[in-house]
């Protein structure tokens, strides 16, 4: 139901929807004591949606498992800020509209767009994109995870991916993605523990306990990384994980 509502907040927000639906962004009423100045709904519904924006970024898209990796990368490489946070929280941005793009398209394509064109109403397009936005969270989402919370919430095995309610969908999603990143982040970080671990067991064995292992490892590193074409490949891998590129 919550899900329903957001949507619902989404479309109001929409310029084009305050426009078709003629509601004022300011409303200005004359009266024997002044002038009285009131906001509309639409912007209330747009900074409500602005307000939940980053919970539907993090939530309900690939960016949870994407900034995890990357972050994981970071300290496996040994860079301390380097890239900074910055940085890293635009490619996770960008590579998570990358992996959305086509559940987005086809969500404007069969709900938002006919909606704004007047062709579906209101219910219709929202249960036609909440279907969309189900059926890219249960293909990503782990069966152990879904049916764990299904079982905390009391339910029933579910028949279809319809019958999956989001307040069940969203935190068995959310878990399925933590689980996954630290899955592909212990794989990232194994072969740059056994780069630390050879440097130190070489520096012991020459005697150079006042030499710290990561001042030598860390180039050594960053030339392995630069070689194999990490950044390439590590984010050629996380849009991999979401079959996006995968068979043409």
């Amino acid at each position: 139901m919550s899900a329903r509502w957001l949507l619902v907040i989404l479309f109001l927000s929409l310029p084009g929807v305050a426009m078709a639906q003629g509601l004022p962004a300011l409303t200005m009423t004359e009266g024997e004591g002044g002038t009285t100045y009131s906001l509309s709904f639409q912007i209330l519904a747009l900074m409500t949606a602005l307000t939940v924006l980053p919970s539907i970024v993090l939530g309900m898209t690939a960016f949870t498992r994407i900034i995890i990796v990357l972050s994981i990368l970071r300290q496996a490489l040994g860079t301390q800020q380097t890239p900074p946070n910055q940085v890293l929280v635009a490619l996770a941005l960008f590579l998570t509209f990358f992996v959305m793009q086509p559940t987005m398209t086809q969500f404007y394509d069969e709900a938002l767009s006919p909606f704004l064109d007047g062709q579906m109403p209101a219910d219709q397009a929202i249960e036609t994109g909440t279907a969309i936005i189900k059926a890219f969270l249960i293909e990503n989402t782990r069966q152990n995870d879904l049916m764990m919370f299904q079982q905390l919430a009391g339910d029933e095995p579910y028949a279809s991916q319809d019958e999956v309610p989001l307040s069940v969908l969203l935190p068995a999603f959310i878990t399925s993605e933590l689980k996954t990143a630290f899955q592909i982040g212990f794989l990232i970080f194994l072969p740059f523990l056994v780069i630390d671990m050879v440097v130190a067991s070489i520096l012991m064995a020459l005697g150079m306990m006042m030499l710290s292992p990561m001042l030598v490892s860390l180039p050594i590193k960053l030339l392995l990384f630069v070689l194999v074409d990490g950044w390439a490949l590590t984010v050629g891998s996380l849009a991999a994980t979401y079959g996006v590129g995968v068979g043409g």
